[in-house]
């Protein structure tokens, strides 16, 4: 299917409070690019893995959105609180957005179908349109477990608050070179791999489930995402904590969950059974 790359919902209005903050950070993450300094790097790779692998991918994804596998209540708002790092918004719109996605995937009110322009996908859909602003319908629908939770009603409004404590961390501990790095190339570098998910997966890759959408699995976003390129494979088993389910698909943040499950700290994990041959015949997703 050929995709466009603007597509018509490019013509809505534009987000001015979200197209100013990503125009200050993709300016931070240039500048960082002139103030090498290997400290400030090793911060920023930290904290990719904490917002990203930790947050995002075991967090948001993978716990919040899809209950994969349960935690404590404790690790569930460590890792939620590792997510707002990311800068993609709080839990509570983080998971609504998702399950809206899956529900209507690349259909009529898929937040972000390449199907409306490649670039819409990636990032035009937060830059303008109303896919930032679901109202308190859509979140009772979408995401009556967490909008029933006080810590995580709060996290979804201050979600903000954390990267701007770690920032001024970063200031003290390493001056301007640890904020342009840890907090600017840090979190543009992680937009770009997320959002990544919602373009490059949905057009480029391969496809081993038939699925009532284009995704695919993309071995390089895979690598990006901590496995969460392995996008057909979700999209055909949603629930499963793994994503790479041949030996070959990387898949840091299954390994992350399997990490938790031997401390004691993960259990009734929900895992695609794989036939012992070959790999690539899955069967449907078990308890």
């Amino acid at each position: 299917m050929s995709m466009p790359l603007f597509g018509r919902r490019y013509q809505h209005g534009v987000n001015w409070v979200t197209a100013i903050a990503m125009t200050g950070f993709h300016i931070g993450a240039v500048a960082a690019l002139f103030y090498l300094d290997v400290g400030a790097m090793l911060a920023a790779l930290v904290l990719w893995v904490a917002a990203g692998m930790l947050g995002i991918g075991m967090g948001y994804h993978r716990l919040l959105t899809h209950r994969g596998y349960k935690t404590p209540l404790w690790v569930e708002y460590f890792l939620t609180l590792c997510g707002t790092l990311a800068l993609e918004g709080g839990p509570i719109f983080w998971v609504a957005t998702h399950r809206i996605h899956h529900q209507k995937s690349d259909h009529e009110g898929d937040p972000h179908t390449p199907r409306e322009g490649t670039y819409w996908a990636h990032m035009g859909w937060i830059m303008t349109g109303d896919g930032l602003h679901h109202d308190a319908s859509v979140l009772n629908r979408y995401v009556p477990d967490l909008s029933r939770d006080p810590f995580h009603v709060w996290l979804s409004r201050w979600h903000w608050l954390s990267n701007v404590v770690v920032g001024l961390a970063l200031l003290a501990l390493g001056g301007v070179p640890y904020v342009l790095w840890g907090i600017f190339f840090r979190t543009t570098w992680g937009l770009h791999s997320t959002w990544l998910v919602n373009s490059a997966t949905h057009l480029w890759g391969s496809r081993r489930f038939t699925t009532r959408d284009d995704s695919t699995n993309n071995w390089w976003v895979a690598l990006l995402t901590f496995g969460e390129g392995w996008h057909n494979n979700h999209h055909a088993h949603p629930t499963s904590a793994r994503h790479g389910l041949a030996w070959y698909e990387l898949d840091l943040n299954w390994i992350g969950i399997s990490i938790l499950k031997a401390l004691g700290l993960a259990w009734d994990i929900k895992v695609a059974k794989v036939r012992s041959a070959p790999a690539e015949e899955i069967d449907e997703a078990v308890a």
